[in-house]
């Protein structure tokens, strides 16, 4: 029973993956930009788009709890806790759109790969391999990603 939803939620991720994916190709690289060290600071005020909490800069060495190994997981799952473990600092910087914020008292979106929140939220995957593909393709800094998020998933319902 578990397999018959499987396939077609797989299939619309990949097709929102893909569609994401086309509407910013061609679009020029910028530099990565440089940030100032500045105190760790988690924003958790609602903004008026209600943008989950996540830190503003990168927190402090050894801050984060590490991510559950990806062979532990098959397809883009797999790959998204792959991107947790290669991008830790920057999805530390990103809010997270399911809202487990609220409901897990998760800090940010690296949170989700701690556990297997992620496992089992399409939102959690799609916006780390986003983020994955804007900094690894596009050489977009943490701040940057973050407003792309927050503009692609706070119009959402």
């Amino acid at each position: 029973m578990k397999n018959k939803f499987a396939l077609p939620f797989v299939g619309l991720l990949l097709l929102g993956l893909g569609i994401g994916t086309w509407r910013h190709a061609g679009r020029p690289a910028t530099e990565i930009a440089k940030q100032t060290p500045t105190p760790q600071k988690v924003n958790i005020q609602s903004q008026a788009s209600s943008v989950p909490a996540h830190y503003d800069v990168p927190p402090g060495p050894g801050s984060l709890k590490p991510t559950l190994a990806a062979e532990g997981f098959s397809g883009v799952t797999k790959e998204a806790y792959q991107a947790a473990r290669e991008i830790p600092d920057t999805l530390a910087q990103l809010p997270c759109y399911c809202h487990c914020d609220k409901s897990m008292g998760h800090k940010n979106l690296h949170s989700c790969f701690e556990d297997d929140h992620a496992s089992h939220c399409a939102v959690c995957v799609g916006e780390a391999l986003t983020a994955y593909r804007l900094q690894k393709e596009q050489r977009l800094s943490a701040a940057q990603i973050r407003d792309r998020i927050i503009a692609q998933y706070s119009q959402q319902p």
